[in-house]
């Protein structure tokens, strides 16, 4: 019996890289979906290749979308990355880094997809305890997609399939995503979070990911590799 096929959109990061690894060792055969959107942390597409292919998914695909035509946030147009911060003020607000629509753009594409190949499920890294601040990281969110998903499709319309966002590290903490992820065999060495890395791929340290990746490796009682490297 064939292996269900399941879209997992992954930016290189620790979240999306643990949930490649969960989607595999739940059974299914993973397509690896990540952007170029105009990130200033497009390094981070090159920790996707990598964490694509140690994970063994089976086509790993790379979109262009330019979403500094839009620009509206730290990450997309020549607005500072904040740094410094501590974790209550990041969950007190929607912070600079949001780019606006992001995770619908994202997922819209997953869904066309998961459509083509005839996949029911999509897989991705949002969290609603750790960064309390995105719109598109809440249960609702996801809920309402999902739902929007099985409406919109050719798919779902006909009941050929039924489409399911799933959303494993939605309510785990980041030690408990780094625990997870180890135990899956992660390699977080191959990983980048930083927001704002130099060129050649130093994390900066300082910025909001960066702050939260260090809290959650200290809290999993692990050396973060990357921190080790640098």
């Amino acid at each position: 019996m064939s292996q269900p096929k399941a879209v997992v959109l992954l930016s290189g990061g620790v979240d999306s890289s643990t949930v490649l690894a969960i989607a595999n060792a739940a059974g299914y055969e993973t397509y690896a979906l990540s952007f170029r959107y105009g990130q200033r942390h497009a390094l981070e597409l090159q920790s996707a290749e990598r964490v694509a292919a140690a994970l063994g998914a089976a086509r790993h695909i790379i979109l262009d979308i330019d979403l500094r035509a839009f620009g509206g946030s730290a990450l997309t147009a020549d607005i500072d990355v904040p740094k410094g911060r501590e974790t209550e003020h990041m969950a007190s607000e929607i912070p600079v880094t949001y780019v606006p629509a992001r995770n619908t753009i994202f997922l819209s594409f997953a869904l066309a997809w998961a459509e083509t190949l005839g996949a029911s499920d999509i897989f991705i890294g949002v969290n609603a305890i750790d960064y309390s601040g995105y719109p598109d990281c809440r249960p609702e969110y996801i809920h309402a997609f999902e739902t929007l998903a099985n409406l919109a499709t050719k798919a779902g319309v006909e009941g050929t399939l039924r489409l399911r966002v799933h959303t494993p590290l939605i309510e785990m903490t980041k030690a408990e995503i780094i625990r997870t992820g180890l135990k899956l065999g992660v390699d977080y060495g191959l990983t980048l979070s930083c927001y704002d890395p130099a060129p050649d791929g130093a994390p900066c340290g300082q910025c909001d990911s960066c702050l939260l990746r260090a809290q959650g490796f200290a809290e999993a009682g692990v050396v973060d590799p990357i921190a080790e490297r640098h």
